[in-house]
């Protein structure tokens, strides 16, 4: 099967096409012949070698961590999905014509491949990170770089549970946060006046999702570190501030919060741009510009 691979670390232009073998399912898993597959972020980061230190990869590595297919093949256990079924669901080297998926759920009918494939990373560590920071009914949340993937999840879901949000954004994308139910503010200098100005009840919770260094800041904001998580910030818990690189003990039940709030039109993911899968390097050479408004999809099948 054709696959994107890496064999070093470097720049976008270490990424190449290669035939590969086949994946199989294992006990607990399913592969998928793959539709799309989402970019995010950290595949950049862990190509470029910034994680190395903590996070080092064994090459050749595969590329992508998300996607949606039709289920081709079902491991030993696996009972909730069956092949010929639409999913959409985490594992690793999505980027390929197939992968295996750790977790899943059912794809909505009205959910398109291209939006399914962007969609587990976002959804679920947007749940998680609202669930871990305790963010509850009544409350205020500030979301810290809120108009990417997990951003845009993480403000509907907030909402859905009965939160009120404020999030930061470069000015040209406060109309989208605001179409998202946010109330949208500025991420320069200053940021604990503006939100004072804004919810001058105070704010509860506070996301990290762009690693800006702002961590002390949130945490004078909120007046409880322990309510202040970051999903790209290592250095969090050095402030008593919470960290949450990896998924939940059961990322399934989030994915199906998330499918159910989609079918409800509770929860919806802009798509900004796709892309074929021989132009991943594009892809990744866009995402690490950091402006990307929703998510980035590559087209595989």
């Amino acid at each position: 099967m054709k696959a994107v691979q890496f064999n070093e670390y470097g720049g976008p232009e270490v990424l190449k096409i290669v035939e590969i073998d086949e994946p199989h399912a294992g006990p607990g898993q399913v592969r998928i012949a793959v539709k799309a597959a989402g970019v995010n972020p950290a595949e950049w980061k862990i190509r470029a070698g910034l994680f190395k230190d903590f996070m080092p990869v064994k090459f050749p590595s595969g590329v992508g961590f998300e996607g949606a297919g039709i289920v081709d093949e079902v491991g030993e256990g696996v009972s909730d999905v069956a092949v010929g079924d639409a999913v959409f669901g985490s594992g690793a080297g999505t980027a390929a014509e197939y992968a295996v998926l750790n977790y899943w759920a059912r794809k909505p009918d009205d959910m398109p491949f291209d939006v399914a494939g962007g969609f587990s990373v976002a959804s679920e560590t947007a749940i998680r990170s609202l669930d871990y920071a305790g963010a509850k009914a009544g409350e205020t949340v500030l979301i810290c770089g809120a108009a990417g993937g997990v951003g845009s999840a993480a403000i509907q879901i907030a909402r859905a549970r009965g939160l009120t949000v404020i999030g930061t954004a470069s000015a040209a994308k406060h109309d989208y946060l605001r179409d998202l139910g946010a109330t949208p503010t500025t991420y320069e200098p200053g940021l604990a006046a503006r939100v004072k100005e804004l919810a001058p009840q105070g704010v509860d919770v506070a996301l990290d999702l762009a690693g800006t260094g702002i961590i002390p800041e949130l945490i004078e904001i909120t007046g409880d570190a322990s309510r202040v998580l970051s999903i790209v910030d290592f250095t969090a818990p050095e402030h008593g501030a919470q960290f949450t690189p990896t998924p939940q003990e059961h990322p399934e039940r989030a994915l199906a919060e998330a499918a159910r709030l989609y079918s409800e039109g509770a929860l919806r993911l802009q798509v900004e741009k796709t892309f074929p899968l021989a132009q991943i390097a594009d892809a990744h050479a866009l995402s690490a510009e950091g402006h990307v408004t929703g998510k980035l999809v590559i087209k595989v099948n």
